[in-house]
């Protein structure tokens, strides 16, 4: 087979062409790349025109050095981003949300938000005196609060992104999106979709002969030799990083402990 034989090298496998041909096709789907990019321009510009809802700036919320007021978390800024992080009330640290690690793992530094004069902080309902060993086991260094006792929207459902807006003393939610909307603060995703196999979950639409995909997020968690695995052996893919992490005999969900 040459370099411009136009049969796949595997059945179900895209062609293989030579250069010239290989620019056409990908300038073809740039085209449709760059639209993707400016509609994604347009939903900006609405966002940034969404009408706003007053949040009680004053709630309480518990950090490591006890309560302060949600107010605080904007340090002097006028903007805050906050990931809102599910929490399983007395599970050990394998048994936490494994989305929730996807995300909180990609965002551990916020020094650019920082210098757009944008706040950011990882908020969940678990009470501070678990989540503050799993903070420390997980090696996270962005600031935490339990916002256990809080009124939605500071408080309240978990697992979605949300901005919010200071102005003196009075505190605005502007944005909030959840579910696949979060995927934004995962960049790992966005380059798995660039790979030949991207996720390889089973929802893909993939060329025919391609390796089939698995349930969604088949590889979040693994066990000791890295095999993914959602049975008893397994961990949030992350932990398997920190010094202490080894098998289990249960995820410890929904308040049972290992």
């Amino acid at each position: 087979m040459t370099a411009t034989d136009p049969a796949p090298t595997r059945a179900g496998r895209p062609p293989v062409v030579d250069e010239a041909a290989w620019r056409e096709a990908r300038d073809a789907l740039l085209v449709k790349e760059k639209a993707h990019t400016r509609a994604g321009d347009a939903l900006a510009a609405e966002r940034r025109r969404l009408p706003m809802l007053e949040v009680d700036g004053s709630a309480e919320v518990v950090g490591p050095q006890g309560p302060v007021s949600f107010r605080d978390l904007f340090a002097g800024r006028d903007a805050l981003v906050v990931y809102q992080h599910m929490w399983r009330d007395g599970a050990p640290h394998q048994g936490q949300c494994e989305g929730c690690t996807l995300t909180a793992w990609h965002l551990k530094d916020a020094a650019y938000l920082e210098a757009a004069g944008v706040s950011f902080a990882i908020l969940t309902t678990g009470a501070w005196e678990e989540v503050e060993p799993f903070l420390a086991f997980m090696g996270y260094t962005q600031p935490w609060y339990s916002v256990r006792d809080a009124p939605a929207p500071i408080g309240g459902e978990m697992g979605y992104l949300r901005s919010f807006l200071r102005d003196g003393d009075r505190v605005f939610l502007t944005y909030e999106t959840t579910g696949r909307g979060v995927e934004i603060a995962d960049p790992t995703l966005a380059l798995l979709d660039l790979t030949p196999y991207g996720r390889r979950e089973a929802w893909q639409d993939t060329p025919e002969g391609w390796p089939e995909g698995s349930d969604a997020c088949w590889y979040w968690r693994t066990d000791a030799e890295g095999t993914p695995t959602w049975g008893p052996t397994g961990r949030p893919v992350p932990q398997w990083t920190r010094p202490g992490a080894s098998p289990q005999t249960t995820l410890g969900r929904h308040g049972s402990h290992s």
